[in-house]
């Protein structure tokens, strides 16, 4: 059962963070997601989520309690911003909203998965955090690894996130999946990319995307991701990946 985040909670968090990292303060607090179930992991389908049910009032007095504790913990120097994750542009803006009226500390960014295969926040969430100056950092970027093209045809290489059984493509793993990641690997191809560094590239260059959360479970893979923030992708290339987005806007 997943707690429910109250300001109390932040500041316990904080504390218990601060000590096993054994700093003074953090840069960025990250809160991991909603109290409230949010178009996320899938949920983005029509039928998947109800929002005309939810008590938003009830919702807004646990975000404003949020702020407090988030308030609470600047005050004390232990934090010095906080951000969101797996959030909605009605999130991003009632905690606005409420930092306002309140006088209480700015939401300064927020993280949500965003790649090739799940771009669901574009234009409408990034074009908010473009105006509303909240940084947008992109998630799981390559889509758990799909988008590298390693799990292509069942494959399941020995000590991959898709190898496990906790991690086994989620939801991910479908065969729409497969048809873009095809598409995407032969785009690479023929401009002289690895699929990863294609992903990691059009990522980087989407207007609004602030930074992007890499992860790598090997050193010659962080190389491999690294070097695709030096890339400018041509209009040809982004043209052809635009050629399979199109077959495959929402393939999981």
């Amino acid at each position: 059962m997943v707690a429910t985040i109250t300001g109390d909670a932040v500041v316990a968090a904080v504390d218990a963070s601060l000590k096993r990292l054994q700093t003074d303060y953090i840069d960025l607090y990250q809160l991991h997601w909603p109290n409230r179930t949010t178009p996320h992991f899938a949920k983005h389908f029509p039928g998947h989520i109800s929002f005309s049910d939810v008590d938003r009032d009830a919702h807004s007095a646990q975000m404003l309690d949020i702020l407090q504790g988030i308030a609470k913990c600047i005050k004390a120097g232990k934090i010095r911003h906080f951000g969101l994750s797996d959030d909605s542009t009605w999130g991003i803006n009632e905690y606005i909203r409420l930092s306002d009226k309140y006088d209480l500390p700015r939401v300064a960014s927020i993280q949500n998965e965003f790649s090739l295969l799940h771009a669901k926040d574009w234009p409408y969430l990034i074009e908010n955090c473009v105006h509303e100056d909240v940084a947008y950092l992109p998630w799981s970027p390559l889509a758990a690894g799909a988008l590298t093209g390693k799990y292509l045809g069942g494959a399941r290489p020995e000590g991959s996130r898709w190898s496990f059984a906790q991690r086994n493509g989620l939801f991910r793993d479908t065969q729409q999946v497969e048809k873009a990641v095809a598409g995407y690997v032969e785009v690479a191809k023929q401009h002289g990319l690895s699929a990863a560094q294609l992903a990691l590239a059009w990522c980087d260059q989407v207007d609004g995307v602030s930074s992007t959360i890499i992860g790598a479970t090997s050193l010659e893979q962080l190389k491999e991701d690294m070097s695709a923030f030096d890339l400018a992708l041509s209009d040809e290339v982004l043209a052809d990946v635009m050629s399979v987005f199109r077959e495959y806007p929402v393939p999981f």
